[in-house]
Order: C-alpha cells, then structure tokens, then sequence
C-alpha cells in the first residue's frame, strides 16, 4: 500500500476538482434563471447540458484509456476541463444561454475522463478486499467540495438583487442582466487557470498504469454481466436524484422557506454540504461493520422517507429534509460503482464506462422535475422524482447488486 499513497494522494485530489465545478450548478441555475427570465424548465438544461456529455463520452473515454492508460486519459480531462471553465468568458461576453450550455458540455466531457479514470483507478490502487472504503474515502474529498463550492460560489456570483421588469426602462434592465450574466467571469477564469496549471502537473509526473490480470484480452461483452447491468440502472436513478435534490435546493429554499438566495446558498454549503461530506465519511466508517449494499439499501429507505417529508412540509422543515437526504445520499455514487465492478477483471475499464455513462440520469431526471414543478405550479412536487429514484436504489441494494445473479 505504501507505493500507492502518492498516486492516491494526486488521485483523490481530482475528486474535489470535479465536486468543486459540478457543485457551482446548483448556484449557476437560479442564477441563470434570473439572468435570462427562464422557467424551471428551460434552467434544468444547464443539468443536462453538464450529464448529457457522461453519456456521449463515457465509451470513447474508456476506449482512449485502454489504449493510452489512466495518466494520459487525466490529462486530457484536465484539458477540457479547464478550456471549458475559460470559455464561460466568452459566454458571459455574448450573453447568449446557448454558449454557457456549450461551455458546460465542454467541461462535464473533461469530467467524464476523469471520473472514467479516477474512480477505477483507486479501486485497483491497493487491497480488493479495502475497494469500497477507499472508494468512498476518495469520493468524500468530493464532498468537500460540496461544501465550499456553494459558499464561494453564493457569495460571487449570486447578486441578490431582485429584478422587477415592470419598473425598469428596456436599457436599464438590459444592462442589469448583462452584469448579472457577467458576474460568472472572475471564479471561471480563475478555475480554468488553475485547472490548466493541473494538468502540466499530471504531464510531468509519473503515475503507475496499474492493470486488472488479462486486460489486454478481448473481453467480449461486458453487459453479459448481469450486477454491472442494474448497476448502471441504479446508477442512472441514484445521479438523477442527487442533481434534483442540490439544483433546485436554492429555489426551493427561496419559493418555500422564505429565505433570500444567498441565504440559501449558506445553507446549502454549510447544511447540504457538510451533511454530505461527513456522510462520506461516516458511511466509510460504517462499512467496516456493515456490508456496503446492506448500508446502501437502508439509506436509500431512509431517503425514500425524507423526500416525502421534502414534499408535503412547510418552511424551514423543507430546507432540513434536503440536508438530511444529502447526508444519507453521500455513500450512494461510490458504493453503486464499486459494486457494479466487483469482480470484472480485464473488463474493468469498460465496465467502468458504461456506469459512468448512466450519469447521463442527471441531464434526463431534472428537466422531468422541472416540467413537474411548472406543471403542478409547485417546485415541492417535483420531489416525486428522487422519491422514485431511491425506491429503485433501495430494490438494487436488496436484491440485484450481486455478480452471481441474472436478470429476471
């Protein structure tokens, strides 16, 4: 294990990467919402501007690591990933929704290579038997993330500043949204910057190119398994369900519990957020003395009970029923992955890209809360989604995580 701590080191440090950019989301649909007038709807495809891109490159991602190993597949992650975060400037500049969404799909492609990368890669990176708590060890810097992102993100560029177009000349409210859209330039570019000196970091290293025995073989299908298959599934419902939960938290907490959204974003860092990271953390703890799809079953009861409380409380108990599901949703991303590559061997590559392929959940299941929410004329009863989310997350836990089983 010793000779793996550096790689873990410089891998782990990648899963808050990722959790930094992805957790400004949920900062940037109200933002863009106001900035550019758009329903709950038309905000939601900022989600699946960002998933969508999982689906498209997942495959191509683990196609270009089997041929040219983790390390390059980080690097060019890092690469998109900061060229994305630089070309928020130009979006900003046109104030065109269009540009900002392709911005996003730059970056969430970036994402995709190094999710595609990093999650294995920490799983072959010591001990089988450990895969699942180092998994989830790695995944809690992630959670981290959840927690400053929110923060940092809340205080430059959420504005507060409510707009009235009814008491506005079309020149006044035009230059109010462009300072509103501009405000994405200064953490964008800063973040694009950084991410770019990353990369030239991960070019001049070494990293060990750990392989499964036999990777070299043809592995035929991978979906002949019938575990990776529901584990895709599961993980499609389980990213779906997260994205409703923290993109929406800042509208929800302003529409129902009559806080600004500033103070929202508080809440959403220093509540969601750290709910989220110490259940990472506890949920690992928890593993030594529970197997990890037990705990994933009984969370994912739990939740299916806290997003009815989401849905029909009022106030304030709305807020700390979506803090609550963050805590008990934190183990579910790494202990679904972990489960769905248990045992695939020389296939673990491509098994890897197929569930992070299923992230795609979160450019699909949004856009359907949103519709619900503008339908119902209420954002509470958009919250049926992840309830139906976690139902089937509970249903994989008890009874279709494991290699052994079929298909029924």
């Amino acid at each position: 294990m010793t000779s793996y701590r550096v790689p873990l080191i410089l891998i782990t440090s990648l899963f808050f990467f990722w959790g930094f950019v992805h957790n400004l989301d949920p900062i940037l649909i109200p933002h863009l919402r106001k900035a550019f007038s758009l329903s709950y709807l038309q905000s939601a495809l900022v989600d699946s501007a960002v998933f969508i891109a999982y689906f498209v490159m997942a495959l191509p991602a683990g196609m270009f690591m089997r041929k040219h190993g983790y390390r390059m597949g980080i690097v060019l992650g890092l690469l998109l990933f900061g060229f994305g975060s630089l070309l928020f400037l130009v979006a900003a500049d046109t104030r065109e929704y269009i540009y900002f969404l392709g911005a996003l799909f730059i970056i969430a492609s970036g994402l995709t290579m190094l999710e595609t990368a990093a999650n294995p890669y920490v799983t072959i990176l010591g001990p089988v038997e450990t895969a699942t708590q180092r998994l989830n060890f790695a995944q809690s810097f992630n959670g981290l993330a959840v927690v400053l992102a929110p923060l940092m993100g809340g205080q430059l560029i959420l504005t507060g500043r409510e707009i009235n177009a009814a008491d506005l000349s079309s020149a006044e409210l035009d230059n109010i949204l462009a300072a509103e859209a501009a405000t994405v330039k200064g953490p964008y570019l800063v973040l694009g910057l950084f991410i770019l000196a990353v990369a030239v970091i991960f070019m001049l290293i070494r990293l060990p190119d750990v392989k499964e025995p036999g990777e070299d073989r043809s592995s035929g299908n991978v979906l002949r398994h019938a575990h990776l298959r529901w584990a895709v599934a599961a993980q499609f419902m389980y990213v779906g369900a997260q994205v409703c939960v923290s993109s929406f938290f800042i509208n929800v907490a302003a529409a129902k519990a009559g806080i600004t959204e500033k103070e929202a974003s508080v809440y959403l860092g220093l509540g969601y957020g750290l709910a989220f990271m110490s259940g990472r953390f506890f949920g690992t703890f928890l593993m030594r003395f529970i197997a990890p799809d037990r705990l994933l079953a009984i969370y994912a009861v739990i939740n299916l009970l806290l997003s009815v409380l989401s849905i029909y409380s009022e106030g304030i108990l709305i807020v700390y029923s979506l803090i609550g599901i963050a805590f008990f949703m934190s183990i579910m991303f790494p202990t679904i992955f972990s489960l769905g590559i248990r045992g695939l061997g020389s296939e673990t590559k491509t098994g890897s890209s197929f569930i992070i392929m299923a992230i795609v959940g979160g450019a699909l299941l949004p856009p359907l809360m949103g519709y619900i929410s503008d339908l119902a004329g209420d954002i509470r009863m958009g919250y049926y989604v992840p309830l139906v989310s976690f139902i089937f997350i509970g249903w994989y836990a008890w009874r279709k995580c494991h290699p052994t089983q079929s298909v029924q």
